[in-house]
């Protein structure tokens, strides 16, 4: 049976690692809308066609288009065990659309787990990170320093390189613009029960145990 998940969570709270972590536990295929639009229009498809149009003319592509993406992608082998809708829904309407497109194909969301963040923690965990220029081994300045400063522990490099948008006051803009779109959408899977949350701030692992135990024990032929 075809599991299907939203995972809800902010930038930097590990969605991404979790994702992959689901998709080898339980055979499930992570839908990012955007890859998914990109991918479309750049295979022209009738749906990337369409999406391109809009793209082309300065607007931002519609429900309508979106739903119709995610339906065609649903459609594709490697997701018939079930999907982990990421950055999808973002509004109730979406949420709405989803789950009548899901209706349709005689399934249904099965759970919406949030991952909760502590703002101030994850302000810190993100903007002290950087990585060596040359070999990319990553650190950070609290949690993983360099044993001798300057130098990266994996190669001896001595350059170091930030992401831009790795600064607190970004990092902070990008907490409040992901609340205000997702404030929406709790209330109305908190009514359906379909809503559960797990510390986002825990140790990887124990983020993985803890959404595992959500979903239950995956079937022995969805194991990769």
């Amino acid at each position: 049976m075809a599991v299907n998940i939203v995972l809800l969570g902010p930038p930097g709270a590990g969605k991404g690692t979790q994702a992959k972590r689901l998709e080898q536990l339980y055979g499930m295929v992570q839908l990012s809308t955007g890859d998914m639009l990109r991918a479309a229009v750049a295979a022209e498809t009738q749906v990337g066609l369409r999406a391109k149009a809009v793209m082309d003319a300065g607007n931002l592509v519609d429900d309508e288009i979106l739903i119709a993406m995610i339906a065609d992608r649903l459609e594709q082998p490697d997701a018939k065990r079930g999907a982990i809708f990421d950055g999808f829904p973002r509004t109730v309407p979406q949420a709405e659309a989803l789950d009548r497109l899901l209706a349709h194909r005689g399934s249904r969301l099965h759970q919406v787990i949030e991952m909760r963040v502590d703002d101030d923690a994850l302000v810190a965990r993100i903007a002290g990170r950087f990585t060596c220029k040359s070999c990319g081994a990553g650190f950070h300045d609290a949690f993983k320093p360099t044993k001798q400063a300057g130098i990266c522990d994996a190669c001896g490099g001595r350059e170091f390189i930030r992401r831009a948008d790795d600064n607190a006051a970004t990092v902070k803009k990008r907490l409040t613009e992901y609340y205000a779109k997702t404030a929406p959408i709790l209330p109305y899977y908190r009514a359906r029960g379909a809503l559960k949350t797990v510390n986002g701030m825990a140790d990887m692992d124990a983020v993985t145990t803890a959404i595992a135990e959500i979903l239950g024990p995956p079937p022995a032929e969805s194991t990769h």
